[in-house]
């Protein structure tokens, strides 16, 4: 694991966040942390494959979930994890990878990244317990959005 991998996704989070939210993140500390399901988190997982291959999870309390939905739907005040929360959530996962992917091929490193999956129980979350190189992203007013990368 190189923790350079995680560079690209961390420049284009805070820029997909402060072009969707207006919110400037704050960097927490990298660390290796396990990967592993935790009650009331939801997570997206992006697969990527070319000459980088595993996935990215990005990991938020629902709470935090709601909130960044709430600010991505210009604030209207969202309250449950429902079918256009999931959607919107989704989305912005997508949206940090293929910018990320973007960054990456501009690097000389290509790299596919596959549709986001939406993983809010243990059942779906199909986890193996495993070690990930991870940075928490803090949000002022909304919270944390953990970026974990499971690249080889």
């Amino acid at each position: 694991m190189k923790a350079e991998y995680i560079n690209p996704f961390l420049e284009s989070a805070r820029i997909v966040l402060e072009q969707l939210i207006n919110v400037r993140p704050t960097t927490g500390q990298l660390g290796i942390k396990d990967v592993k399901f935790v009650e009331n988190h939801i997570w997206i997982k992006i697969g990527m494959s070319g000459q980088m291959q595993g996935d990215i999870v990005f990991g938020l309390h629902e709470e935090v979930a709601l909130k960044l939905v709430s600010a991505m739907m210009g604030g209207f005040s969202v309250t449950q994890m429902d079918e256009m929360s999931q959607s919107a959530i989704s989305e912005l996962g997508n949206m940090i990878s293929g910018n990320a992917s973007t960054i990456l091929y501009n690097q000389g490193v290509r790299v596919d990244i596959t549709p986001p999956k939406l993983i809010q129980t243990e059942a779906a979350a199909g986890f193996t317990p495993t070690k990930a190189l991870t940075i928490p992203l803090m949000m002022e007013q909304i919270g944390q959005l953990d970026i974990k990368v499971l690249i080889s």
